[in-house]
């Protein structure tokens, strides 16, 4: 990665301002909960549904959640950045189609190519924070103050950068949720909170999760608490890897471990994708025999791709259920 104070390749100004921290900065995360926080010291956001990153409006340079340069792949959203004063901004990558609604699987036909002339969607920045202005660090401040400076600095800048809205009242918080297909939860931060990274932030995240039936067909983990099942459903005739659950609980995995029966001593492996986000590394798991049913939480109702992109919870087994009283993916 180059150094602090590079100078940019992309046509962006030359004299670029070095920020006050090292770039990329680590990001904040957020924690799951089950239900969205309330009460007036949260303050709620809309969970985009896309890609995150971190973009330093100085120099145009943008890069994701696990530090990759995606500058060039979003070659445009760089150009609009640099409009704007010199400052490092957080924010989700949104894929938008020419009819409005939100496509995710588009952002990944920009990987390493960049806009294409003629594509049917366009990329926008849900901006949603702002770690920094010029050569002041804003990560000390609480969230409001950062909010404020950071709709100062969007108020009629570039259209494919506009910051999220921002709400204490639920139900309109609720009232988000699938705008666009692209909506697929809250965030909840506290209004007096810094800017911290990882998941000291303070920050939580609630989806929307739909119930679903899947067949269990490996398991995976180094140790009993990371143990976790490969699950899989038919498409066309053939069973299919959909995801990876998340680790199971103790008493679940008492409650699966019986029901479960190996096909092969060997362990297999499954492409990451099939459990997280392109570019996850691949995944070791024990092969059982198609038998057992389980029931799975899931933020997607249908799988993208042929896979749920996040990892399912498990909630319960289906002992009244067969493999083939599960439903076909379309």
């Amino acid at each position: 990665m180059p150094g602090r104070g590079t100078r940019p390749t992309l046509g962006v100004p030359l004299e670029v301002r070095v920020p006050p921290f090292e770039l990329p900065a680590p990001l904040a995360l957020a924690r799951a909960v089950e239900k969205i926080p309330v009460g007036s010291s949260w303050i709620l956001e809309p969970k985009w549904d896309g890609w995150r990153c971190q973009i330093h409006t100085g120099s145009g340079r943008l890069w994701s959640r696990h530090d990759t340069d995606l500058t060039r792949a979003f070659s445009d959203i760089s150009r609009a950045a640099t409009a704007l004063p010199d400052a490092v901004l957080d924010g989700e990558l949104v894929a938008l189609l020419n009819n409005g609604t939100v496509a995710f699987e588009r952002l990944q036909t920009r990987g390493g190519r960049g806009p294409r002339r003629g594509a049917d969607f366009t990329v926008h920045v849900a901006v949603f924070d702002i770690l920094a202005l010029g050569d002041t660090d804003l990560r000390p401040r609480p969230y409001v103050d950062r909010r404020s400076e950071l709709l100062r600095l969007l108020a009629g800048g570039p259209a494919s950068l506009r910051p999220v809205p921002a709400t204490e009242d639920v139900e309109v918080a609720l009232g988000w949720v699938g705008a666009l297909g692209g909506v697929e939860g809250a965030m909840g931060k506290r209004a007096d909170g810094r800017y911290v990274a990882g998941r000291s932030s303070g920050w939580v995240k609630w989806r929307r999760r739909h119930t679903v039936e899947a067949v269990v067909i490996g398991v995976t983990g180094a140790t009993p608490a990371a143990q976790a099942l490969v699950l899989g459903r038919s498409h066309a005739g053939k069973m299919r890897a959909v995801g990876v659950s998340l680790p199971l609980g103790q008493d679940l995995r008492k409650a699966v471990a019986p029901l479960l029966h190996a096909t092969d001593a060997q362990t297999r492996e499954l492409s990451g994708t099939v459990g997280g986000l392109p570019g996850a590394a691949p995944i070791c798991y024990l092969p059982v025999a198609p038998e057992v049913v389980v029931e799975v939480e899931v933020d997607q109702e249908r799988p993208e791709f042929g896979r749920y992109r996040h990892r399912a919870r498990v909630r319960r087994v289906r002992g009244d259920l067969t493999p083939e009283l599960v439903a076909e993916i379309p």
